[in-house]
């Protein structure tokens, strides 16, 4: 993809040097976030693409090929549009994948209001981000590198924050709440493509450990393992150290 947004029917690039003509104001600089942008400015004829039919086509490519293999050029011919005319939509891949990362949180199930069961609410939030994160394999690492807040993730924020305002925490420390809860989800998630990925890895990782817990230099390593049991399974151990989390959320300060 270009490493700047090529012009479009509204904007030029001129040279830092070149002189102003005399009377003409300088025309503001775009703002960088996507979601100050209008995504038309209700002139001239009728988009041809929108901003969700795009991210639908590019969410589709990253979802069967990874996110490595989205670019403006693959998602163009996805909808069967010249690459630079994309351009006129998206200014630049940052975008794109900010309108990737909001339309997946719309697939988010929030009801019109809390059901007042803080923690019954949480772990419903927490099993719809798990599925989302299941779903789209390549939204774990995109969310960890490039947290977005569009319209969707908004919406899911104030969810969180009205789902927690019976904790008499103030909203700060929900915020801060919510950076914890969702940082464990998609944490999690990206643990678990890890090790299914990588079942020669999670083998000699597991012997490692074993290993130096045998040692005896880390005796609390040993103790660890002693008392550790069968590898648990994935939902279960997610529903446990969930519950720990949401304990620490609700726990008063």
């Amino acid at each position: 993809m270009p490493s700047s947004k090529p012009p479009t029917g509204s904007e030029s690039h001129k040279s830092p040097d070149a002189p102003q003509q005399p009377g003409r104001p300088t025309p503001p600089e775009a703002p960088e976030l996507i979601w100050l942008r209008p995504e038309r400015t209700g002139r001239g004829p009728r988009p041809a693409h929108s901003r969700d039919s795009i991210a639908a086509a590019a969410i589709g490519i990253a979802d069967a090929e990874g996110l490595d293999a989205v670019s403006m050029r693959r998602v163009a011919a996805a909808l069967g549009a010249g690459t630079m005319s994309l351009y006129n939509y998206v200014p630049k891949k940052e975008h794109l994948l900010d309108l990737m990362l909001d339309a997946v949180t719309g697939e988010y199930r929030l009801p019109p209001a809390p059901s007042g069961d803080v923690r019954a609410d949480l772990a419903d939030l927490a099993h719809q981000q798990l599925g989302i994160c299941r779903r789209h394999p390549w939204l774990p690492a995109l969310l960890l590198a490039r947290p977005s807040l569009g319209p969707n993730a908004l919406r899911y924020t104030d969810h969180f924050l009205a789902v927690t305002a019976p904790t008499g925490l103030g909203g700060g420390a929900r915020m801060e709440a919510m950076a914890l809860f969702n940082g464990f989800i998609t944490q999690f998630a990206q643990y678990e493509q890890t090790a299914a990925a990588g079942a020669k890895w999670q083998a000699e990782l597991v012997g490692y450990l074993g290993q130096a817990a045998a040692s005896g230099d880390f005796p609390h390593l040993a103790q660890a393992f002693a008392t550790a049991g069968p590898p648990a399974d994935p939902d279960k151990a997610f529903d446990r150290t969930l519950d720990r989390v949401i304990s620490a959320i609700l726990a008063p300060t």
